[in-house]
């Protein structure tokens, strides 16, 4: 609080015995020049939405499994952070503001726990294939880049399918699939990484979500939902993130019966094991940021799961959540602040995407749990 501030707070404060107007009764101030105004939702409502981002998914139908490919145009400043208490990634290291490379050329999302690890070779093996990666200096003749790909596995080994696959897992198959496929619209629900997806004794699946601020930063998360925690409150069908919702983007309850006591979460996976219960998701933002404002900016997005899921980062948990920036538009002064809005946009919106996966999300026949539209 600032002198002048002091000194009327003080002042409403000592009127307050002679009768007149305190402080608390006079009209707010008007917001400081260059405050955020409510932004929009994008033209898709879509990771896709952010400049430079594709989205390519594949599925295994008899597997029941998938994997989803977040792939920018040009390599992207990359961050991660790991919240859940047990989970399994891939070059996640690398990401490290102190280490050599802080980009990416794609992100994977899978099923298939650490089999699902596999899909991310496909995806480095295409990339590398169509010229695609890091090197150092001019590369020799027949010597392919070194494509950097992040990754992360959630666990649906137990909820369906054929699961039978010997030496030959379907992942790396899927990766090479979902990549070739990128493009700016795909589908939600039981599709690419959240295919074979359970949430909170529901069926769960892949969500996507954007917001365009009011000065044209773009903000957008995708997240394969397959958590221990429930989506939604306790004897309701509101969901935790109703009150981030946009335009009726899972349903339009509003928030009607959102509360809940203590231990009392929801709907439940009924015996929760390590690696087994995970979200997993990625942020993107065309502001150019270096590599410790996207870890930030990963960092801010970890609350959205938060307010989506309850409870969640648990012990049996794999809960992780990169961030990318495609360096489009340059940030204004003052940085911080700026990076603070971005971060802050990054959880609203991946509690959206939360919600707009177990919304979306269908079963198949014999599925052991119910989807949230369901009779």
């Amino acid at each position: 609080m600032n002198r002048r501030a002091l000194l009327t707070t003080l002042a409403g404060v000592a009127a307050a015995g002679r009768g007149t107007p305190t402080l608390a009764q006079t009209p707010a101030a008007p917001p400081r020049p260059g405050a955020p105004t409510p932004g929009r939702m994008g033209a898709r409502n879509l990771i896709t939405d952010v400049p430079g981002i594709r989205v390519g998914q594949a599925e295994d139908e008899k597997a029941r499994t998938g994997v989803t490919v977040i792939l920018p145009d040009e390599a992207a400043i990359a961050a991660v952070d790991v919240r859940g208490g047990g989970p399994g990634t891939r070059e996640t290291d690398a990401l490290d503001a102190e280490n050599l490379v802080h980009a990416v050329n794609a992100i994977t999302l899978a099923g298939g726990s650490v089999y699902g690890l596999a899909a991310a070779d496909g995806v480095a093996a295409w990339l590398g294939a169509n010229g695609i990666g890091y090197g150092m200096g001019p590369r020799a003749p027949g010597v392919p880049p070194s494509p950097i790909v992040s990754g992360a596995i959630l666990f649906d080994l137990p909820h369906g399918g054929d699961k039978a696959w010997g030496l030959d897992p379907p992942y790396r198959r899927l990766g090479i699939e979902a990549v070739e496929h990128a493009s700016d619209t795909f589908r939600l629900g039981t599709a690419g990484a959240g295919y074979g997806a359970f949430s909170g004794g529901m069926k769960g699946g892949t969500g996507s979500a954007s917001v365009v601020s009011s000065d044209g930063f773009t903000v957008g998360a995708i997240v394969a939902v397959n958590s221990a925690g429930s989506t939604v409150a306790p004897g309701t069908r509101t969901f935790w993130a109703a009150p981030y919702e946009m335009d009726r983007e899972f349903g339009g309850l509003g928030v009607q019966g959102l509360a809940a006591r203590p231990d009392e979460w929801g709907p439940m996976a009924a015996d929760p094991k390590p690696r087994q219960n995970t979200t997993i998701a990625c942020i993107a933002t065309d502001a150019r940021l270096d590599p410790g404002e996207v870890k930030r900016v990963a960092i801010m997005a970890q609350d959205g799961m938060a307010r989506a899921i309850r409870p969640v980062h648990a012990p049996f948990d794999g809960d992780v959540v990169f961030a990318l920036s495609t360096g489009k538009r340059e940030l204004p002064e003052p940085r911080a602040y700026t990076v603070a809005r971005i971060g802050a946009l990054a959880a609203d919106v991946l509690s959206r995407a939360i919600a707009r996966g177990v919304y979306e999300a269908t079963t198949w026949p014999g599925c052991a749990v119910k989807a949230y539209r369901d009779p």
